[in-house]
């Protein structure tokens, strides 16, 4: 076993509290019902903390709140140069606290302390202070009409923002929702994922430190097809926001038409990373291994089918093997820690029995394969990292997301053949794609149907640049000047001269 990392009082005492309350204008309220739930340490199975479990009275209740603070409050109108302040102030916060947040943040999700404190939380404030910068720059045109008119366009926020995060990334996607959507003057109904609602809380006491007017931001933890289903439903609200699986993306969608709501859906994925002979073999494999155990395979855009030239295929197998022996499991809170327990007894079972699928499918499990019940592990959700040779594109294992640390890799002839088989999927929300031939990056990186292609590198973020997906990857584009787009509306004004 590792050395643990010291738990700081600060963090202690958060989940110490008999029930975590939830953030309704600007006020920590307890469930109208009364009712709680525990939210578990996947790296012991033990109860971490209880929160408040919200529902259809807790959610109108916020939504009330937050269109009373877009109607009538001072945050659509306050100064953008306020705003900006806020909003930095915010980020400025999430940096101070920062060992908290990470230590919440591995205790709830079970990631490693290394990804929270030195991927998460910076970029959680990256992306703060990212938005912040664009509260004075949201402008509208002016139009040449005829020369009896004066036009031009306003860009307005959209009013009341739903937004409902997944447990993956809990802290960062709060960011990626929460900071357009108060940079453009929305206020925002936030759902946490019921596995990880710890920092998305913390998170709301920072907001209030920071000077976030009451009911501006509203965080209502609770269950999907209670508190989620209300937010999707209710008329107060103006747009949905989802990061989540398809299955369930595509019933929001559904909803959304009862009401018209502006809907954005970043879903799932089973993103191909191509693997050419000509390509850096030791860079490639430690980029294979980024791809699909960063954060236990827990990532959207894994690059889960990895597919390799024929001609390198064995050998790359066998360094990837070994790069991956090589990878410390255990809890979360110990520093050498590079691949934790899954989040919940729920994906443990999902995982698993994917693991069992591919088995039966004929796939070979190079390494891993089963759950990981070694001395000190056993309570905790683990699942040794996987990888399968022997995958056909048609297995299940390579058709459907597993969301565990579980790659399967699959050979190919060549670039057309690569392409064909990476594109033969439901699925488009990112790629890779390893050569030296800078002209064959450029063909395949257009050639592939997804919303990200990295070249050399995977696994690469910046809140500068935009996020979505292809098909059934869901629609619309987080980050960059695009999420702007997402949470505001364009007004045409005729003035008659």
């Amino acid at each position: 076993m590792g050395v643990a990392v010291q738990i700081e009082p600060k963090t202690k005492e958060f989940v110490a509290a008999p029930v975590r309350k939830m953030l309704i204008d600007g006020k920590w309220v307890e469930a109208a019902s009364g009712k709680s739930f525990e939210t578990p340490n996947p790296a012991t199975g033990e109860v971490l903390a209880r929160v408040a479990e919200g529902d259809a009275e807790d959610v109108d209740r916020a939504a009330k709140a937050a269109r009373r603070a877009f109607d009538e409050g001072p945050w659509r109108r306050m100064n953008p140069n306020q705003r900006e302040g806020l909003l930095l102030k915010i980020a400025d916060l999430i940096e101070k606290h920062g060992q908290e947040l990470a230590e919440l943040e591995t205790l709830d999700n079970g990631k490693s302390i290394f990804e929270s404190r030195n991927v998460d939380i910076p970029a959680a404030a990256a992306t703060f202070r990212y938005y912040a910068g664009w509260v004075t720059k949201i402008t509208g045109e002016t139009n040449p009409a005829d020369e009896a008119f004066f036009s031009f366009t306003l860009r307005e926020p959209v009013g009341v923002c739903g937004q409902i995060i997944p447990w993956n990334f809990p802290l960062l996607m709060a960011a990626w929702k929460l900071a357009p959507a108060l940079a453009c003057g929305n206020t925002c109904v936030l759902k946490p994922a019921e596995q990880t609602p710890l920092t998305a809380l913390r998170l709301g006491e920072l907001l209030m430190e920071a000077g976030v007017p009451p009911g501006v931001v509203n965080i209502v933890p609770g269950f999907g097809e209670t508190a989620g289903r209300a937010i999707v439903k209710h008329p107060l609200i103006d747009k949905i926001a989802f990061t989540g699986s398809t299955e369930v993306g595509k019933e929001i969608q559904r909803e959304a038409a009862g009401t018209l709501k502006r809907v954005s859906l970043e879903l799932g994925g089973k993103s191909p990373n191509i693997v050419f002979s000509d390509a850096d073999m030791a860079e490639a494999a430690q980029g294979a291994l980024l791809g699909v155990f960063f954060n236990q395979g827990q990532v959207c855009c894994a690059g889960t089918r990895l597919f390799v030239e024929k001609k390198v295929h064995d050998d790359f197998v066998g360094t990837l093997a070994e790069a991956a022996k090589t990878m410390k499991q255990g809890s979360g809170l110990e520093a050498d820690t590079r691949i934790g327990p899954l989040v919940s007894k729920e994906q443990l079972d999902r995982v698993t029995g994917y693991l069992d699928v591919g088995k039966k499918e004929g796939a070979k499990a190079v390494i891993g394969g089963e759950r990981n019940t070694e001395k000190g592990l056993e309570k905790g959700y683990y699942v040794k990292p996987t990888i399968f040779t022997g995958v056909r594109n048609d297995m299940r294992i390579a058709r459907e997301e597993i969301f565990g640390p579980v790659v399967s890799v699959i050979p190919f002839k060549d670039e057309s053949d690569a392409v064909l088989q990476g594109n033969d999927t439901t699925y488009g929300l990112a790629a890779g794609v390893w050569t030296r031939d800078v002209s064959k990056a450029h063909r395949v990186a257009r050639a592939i149907r997804a919303g990200t292609v990295w070249v050399n590198c995977y696994n690469v973020f910046d809140p500068i640049a935009p996020f979505g997906g292809y098909k059934e990857s869901g629609y619309g584009r987080e980050l960059g000047k695009y999420a702007l787009d997402l949470y505001t509306q364009v007004k045409s004004v005729w003035l008659k001269i």
